[in-house]
């Protein structure tokens, strides 16, 4: 038999007060918000151990996995982020104020700037990506890896449904 867990509480509760509606899904719902702030918490734990947050961590790894030469603009860093464009630019300036980007001039726009990872950064985002996976696996270590690609897959489908 398998464990209960809070939600399980919960569906009980409504289903004995409310047994006129389904609460089923309450059971998804509930867990991927649950999951969620697992997740982040433990996420905001790694990044944190590397001076960073979450929203540096996202601009450094785009930056990262762009290829090199590591360099983007704003506006391509906020289309892949959704970001608006003052918190991009907040998040620039802290990177840069760290060592971590420059921004340098784009030689395809005389008004624009091209954002790149600096060599600190770099070597950081490596270290920081390769305990990002490590604590990634220890999360999903409950799961066989085909329940991990059944759920990949299941939650993929509510992106592409959603369009994100």
């Amino acid at each position: 038999m398998q464990k209960q867990d809070l939600v399980d509480t919960v569906l009980a509760q409504w289903h004995k007060e409310r047994p006129d509606i389904d609460p089923a899904p309450m059971a998804v719902m509930g867990r991927l918000i649950r999951t969620d702030a697992i997740f982040s918490k433990e996420l905001h734990t790694v990044f944190s151990r590397f001076g960073l947050n979450g929203g540096e961590f996202d601009v450094l790894a785009t930056l990262r996995r762009s290829g090199k030469p590591y360099t983007l603009t704003p506006n391509q860093l906020l289309q892949t982020l959704m970001l608006t464009s003052g918190s991009m630019t907040n998040r620039i300036d802290k990177l840069e104020n760290k060592g971590l980007v420059t921004r340098k001039p784009d030689p395809n726009d005389r008004r624009g700037v091209m954002v790149a990872i600096t060599d600190q950064g770099l070597t950081l985002i490596d270290e920081v990506i390769s305990e990002h996976v490590a604590k990634g696996e220890e999360l999903l270590s409950p799961l066989a890896p085909e329940e991990r690609a059944q759920l990949a897959d299941l939650l993929k489908k509510l992106l592409v449904h959603f369009n994100h």
